[in-house]
């Protein structure tokens, strides 16, 4: 039963609600909707008050399905910014599909970041990795088919990875199901942790992001840029805040990214690397767990959502007017198209963290959060990740995209609202960086913090100018790699390979314990049937049959302990 008196309207409700209307209405209808719900949506969230609101009860456990305070009002923000932004750039698709998976999408995230206990959050989880999916095989391709089904496999094990992790944890708290600081101190825990690690690409779990998104549709990889990871992020700032083995996950995350994108063909694809090491800046800022810990890591899902949402539609409008998208099939496209070149290097300047761009009020907060207390090592490997992304992100993908060689591709600017769409972002970018304190403001605590010292400012500069250095270096003397046709192996290839491999040789196995399971359930049945008539005899069984009644046994007995 949900109690609901005097309860304002969950944003998330409206877009559910749009993707009821947008499968009976045409296209003006549904491309109407797209633009005027997240607006709708931003306006009813900024109206309303910070709280606890829809209670519910299911058997015994008690949840809150919209809980409003700073953190989850600072995503509630960022995502409808980010479905709007997505909206405006994708006006010109007419794919009914498509639309109705958006708004499912972005209501099923903002769900997810407003639920105030785990069976809400579950059941959101869920929702956004099956909702999104459709935005991988709209493309039609077959690659895209077969991306699109490991990364489902992918979310749907994550899912379950949490739905075990929540049910042990609701019962170590004695029904309690309220979604709080969690911690990895318990077998629940670690594996809540686990199904948030599968969705925020923690190292060697990271591949379904690079596989899936530069396969998807332009319009759709924008979308998937915004939430998936970041419904993660927020999940880690609520329940693992101070963690610390998610400051050296986090480390690693920053660092390893950068080789992979530096000898990347795909541009969308090096743009996935570059996402899984902003993720490690912020995975790295929730483990140290501090108030400008955790407000750095917060801003800087805030500012990625943005910028990198920025990259993707440049990427995007380029694969949609040529239908190339490797680094060594592009070049010289600033001759056709000098807005989308222009708009692309605010969206690299901002990733780049230069002062007045976005990247840069909130990376230094992290940065500063890991020298103050005490990881020096760590912020030596941020500060090399930070030279690492302007190299792969900053400088190579404006350049092989736009510049470089002349691939002699004549073509025009993409459809006006793709544009309208990257001025906006743009427009964010400059203006979070240029002012900062409006979104300091919405941030969880007041630390005081301000970016624009002369250490940050300089400090940051002479990264920046060696990393371009180091770029100019190695293409005049021709040892950076040349873009060439390739396939880059990457750790999904150890178990993409000894996956099946293991199956073919365990499957026969498998099955023969399953069938000898189930024949000695049947003979246990009829010796317990002999015993009564007086007729039993002791039985003679294989030692598979044992081995099956050991297993039914423990299971059995593990049951009994858990739960009586």
């Amino acid at each position: 039963m949900i109690e609901a008196l005097s309860s304002p309207l969950p944003p998330f409700l409206i877009f559910f609600a749009a993707a009821v209307l947008a499968a009976v209405s045409p296209a003006i209808v549904r491309t109407t909707l797209t633009v005027f719900v997240p607006v709708i949506g931003g306006l009813l969230l900024f109206n309303t008050d910070l709280g606890d609101y829809y209670a519910y009860q299911m058997f015994s456990y008690q949840g809150e399905l919209y809980r409003l305070d700073e953190l989850s009002r600072l995503f509630g923000y960022l995502f409808h910014i980010a479905a709007f932004i997505g909206g405006v750039y994708a006006l010109h698709i007419r794919d009914r599909t498509q639309q109705i998976a958006v708004f499912i999408y972005a209501g099923s995230a903002l769900g997810a970041v407003m639920s105030g206990d785990l069976i809400s959050l579950f059941i959101f989880w869920e929702l956004a990795a099956i909702s999104s999916v459709v935005l991988i095989w709209a493309r039609g391709t077959s690659r895209a088919y077969h991306a699109g089904m490991r990364y489902l496999i992918v979310q749907v094990t994550s899912g379950m990875l949490l739905l075990v992790g929540c049910v042990l944890l609701i019962g170590d708290q004695g029904g309690d199901s309220a979604f709080g600081y969690i911690g990895a101190n318990s077998t629940a825990g670690l594996l809540i942790l686990l199904a948030l690690g599968v969705k925020s690409a923690f190292p060697l779990m990271h591949n379904w992001l690079t596989d899936a998104y530069p396969e998807a549709t332009p319009t759709g990889t924008v979308f998937l840029s915004a939430f998936t990871t970041k419904v993660a992020i927020y999940a880690l700032a609520r329940g693992f805040p101070g963690t610390e083995e998610l400051v050296y996950i986090g480390m690693m995350m920053t660092a390893f990214p950068i080789f992979y994108a530096v000898i990347e063909n795909d541009l969308r694809r090096v743009l996935g690397y570059s996402m899984i090491n902003q993720l490690g800046f912020m995975v790295c800022g929730i483990g140290i767990g501090t108030e400008l810990a955790v407000n750095g890591a917060v801003a800087h899902a805030f500012n990625d959502v943005i910028f990198k949402g920025l990259l993707f539609m440049s990427m995007g409008a380029v694969l949609h007017m040529t239908g190339r998208m490797n680094g060594s099939d592009l070049g010289g496209l600033y001759k056709s198209m000098p807005i989308t070149t222009t708009l692309c290097i605010i969206g690299a300047a901002s990733i780049s963290a230069f002062p007045l761009f976005s990247g840069f009020v909130s990376k230094s907060m992290v940065m500063s959060a890991a020298l103050m207390e005490g990881y020096s090592g760590v912020w030596l490997v941020l500060l090399f990740a930070s030279a690492g992304v302007f190299h792969h992100a900053g400088i190579k993908i404006p350049y092989f995209a736009f510049f470089a060689h002349d691939a002699g591709i004549r073509t025009s600017e993409p459809p006006r609202n793709m544009l309208i769409a990257m001025g906006i972002a743009a427009a964010l970018c400059i203006g979070i960086g240029c002012f900062p304190g409006y979104l300091y403001q919405l941030l969880p605590y007041d630390t005081g913090y301000w970016p624009f010292d002369a250490t940050h400012v300089i400090a940051q500069m002479q990264i920046l100018f060696f990393s371009a250095l180091a770029f100019i270096w190695l293409q005049l003397s021709g040892i950076y790699p040349p873009e060439l046709r390739s396939v880059n192996l990457d750790a999904e290839w150890f178990y993409r390979r000894a996956g099946p491999v293991i199956w073919n040789r365990t499957r026969d196995f498998i099955q023969h314990l399953i069938s000898e399971a189930l024949q000695l359930m049947v003979r246990i049945l009829h010796w317990m049937i002999a015993f009564a008539t007086d007729s039993y005899t002791p039985p003679q069984t294989s030692q598979t049959s044992r081995m099956a009644l050991w297993v039914i046994l423990l299971l059995g007995c593990y049951v009994m302990f858990y739960f009586f």
